[in-house]
């Protein structure tokens, strides 16, 4: 009983919009959870299902594994494992029940199955563990090992008893991360995420995760593994993790997977301090909110760091649907926020969501109006998505019909009913698109038309770009008008 088999339910050859993007980041919490398994004296395996085509594939990884426990482990800390996509769920169910029809003990844990552990039970999982799963991993398989067949005793877990399904009262989050040993890197295949990663964006990032959980409370927001609590890895931990993979693979960037980076006090800078010591010098972008970037000191720590580029959930320029979803932000402090960075060399980029309950057309303008005049690195543009265990859920909840998950990261379905139907936002999706970069291509004329000469090839050929997307928004925009009139 002592061999372990993880996997993962995330197909990037599913979701087409990712792998069209073609810049995957390896199962982090994953090799987390493998790593612990191993101190603890396991043989722990990978069947790693980023580049897999059929979730049939795991048959023979377990014919050759012969894995006594089939541990679907799902990486927390990437975005797209919490939006529990149907495509991902389905692969999952049909792991679970390959690994069970050949005798292994199967265990999930994921946002998906922690919400809706009765469906993974009814498909052939044996155990679902709920919130955040290292210690509850450990004690299972622990329990199992010396033959208990109650499993009551183990906090944070959902199986069946009989007809009856069984939860047992919920663990507490871990508080000393650096008790975690480092994730099992050497279980990942990396030269297929450098290949994919050259092949796409010309260099090679690696994800690296220094907290876990997020103590501000937006009522979209779902937080079903790490919770509200907000714990963090010590800057020496996460400095000699940096280390160890700059030496072993070599990467050119990091993604700071955090929901918030760098919250707690004086951590960034003595991250700055720590990467100087040890001469590292890397590139690397994170997850922030507006109000934690409105002061100069701590964007300027993170500009000492290395920081490249910012996400941050800018989502409405809105005042009025920011205060509707409990952002806890204002737009002075967005616009604050956004110059700052850019004084500092850092690339803004705004997460931006349309469609939350009653947003008007007045609303819409602003935010628009927001992009255009503080013209962000990027945009990531998504309509609202109720997920379980949020306000926002409860809210929507009688509006929702079957269909209550996206089969996709790009599907962008409107699930409940809202001031506009589900076309006009998929239409306002490709305006914003095109007219955004029609601004940063007249931003990148005018400079042009100040400094002919002190202007690269590629500024150029930015700023002639807007003769390609003036006529592309003028269209756009006329489909958009089209649709309103006939609402």
């Amino acid at each position: 009983m002592n061999n372990i088999l993880f996997t993962h339910s995330y197909f990037l050859r599913f979701d087409p919009k990712q792998w069209g993007i073609g810049q995957p980041y390896a199962p982090l919490g994953t090799i987390y959870a493998a790593a612990l398994m191993r101190q603890h004296g396991y043989n722990v395996s990978l069947f790693d299902t980023m580049f897999v085509s059929n979730p049939d594939e795991v048959i023979q990884v377990i014919e050759q594994n012969k894995p006594n426990f089939f541990v679907i482990y799902d990486d927390g800390f990437n975005y797209l494992t919490k939006m529990c996509l149907t495509n991902m769920r389905e692969a999952a169910f049909k792991m679970a029940k390959l690994a069970k029809e050949r005798g292994c003990t199967v265990i999930v844990s994921s946002s998906d199955s922690t919400d809706r552990y009765a469906a993974y039970l009814a498909a052939g999982a044996d155990f679902v563990i709920l919130g955040e799963a290292e210690q509850t991993l450990v004690e299972l398989t622990e329990h199992i090992k010396n033959g208990s067949t109650d499993h009551f005793a183990v906090k944070g877990l959902a199986y069946m008893n009989g007809s009856e399904i069984v939860k047992t009262p919920a663990r507490g989050v871990l508080k000393e991360l650096d008790s975690l040993p480092m994730p099992a890197w050497d279980l990942v295949n990396m030269d297929s995420y450098r290949e994919m990663w050259m092949k796409n964006a010309g260099y090679f990032s690696i994800n690296v995760v220094t907290t876990r959980g997020c103590p501000f409370k937006c009522n979209w927001c779902a937080k079903p593994i790490y919770g509200n609590r907000y714990n963090s890895h010590s800057p020496q931990y996460i400095v000699s993790e940096i280390k160890m993979l700059k030496e072993r693979y070599g990467m050119d960037h990091i993604w700071f997977c955090d929901d918030i980076f760098g919250l707690k006090p004086g951590w960034v800078q003595e991250f700055a301090n720590l990467l100087g010591q040890e001469g590292i010098r890397i590139r690397f972008k994170i997850q922030s909110r507006a109000d934690l970037l409105a002061e100069e000191e701590a964007v300027g720590a993170l500009a000492a760091a290395g920081c490249e580029n910012v996400w941050i959930g800018a989502e409405s320029g809105s005042q009025k649907v920011l205060d509707a979803m409990d952002k806890g932000i204002t737009i002075n402090q967005i616009h604050t926020a956004t110059h700052l960075m850019k004084a500092h060399g850092i690339k803004p980029s705004f997460f931006i969501q349309f469609g939350y309950p009653e947003e008007t057309r007045d609303d819409i303008t602003l935010t628009i109006d927001m992009i255009n005049q503080l013209l962000p690195y990027e945009i990531g543009i998504s309509v609202s998505y109720p997920l379980p265990g949020t306000g926002f859920y409860e809210r929507v909840k009688t509006e929702l019909k079957k269909k209550t998950n996206w089969t996709d990261s790009d599907e962008m379905a409107l699930m409940f009913k809202n001031t506009y139907p589900a076309y006009y936002y998929k239409q306002l999706h490709k305006y914003v698109h095109r007219n955004y970069h029609k601004h940063l291509a007249k931003n990148s004329l005018q400079k042009l038309l100040k400094d002919p000469f002190g202007s690269s090839a590629n500024s150029i050929k930015k700023a002639l770009s807007v003769f390609y997307y003036a006529p592309l928004t003028y269209f756009e925009k006329l489909k958009l008008e089209k649709f309103e009139k006939a609402i």
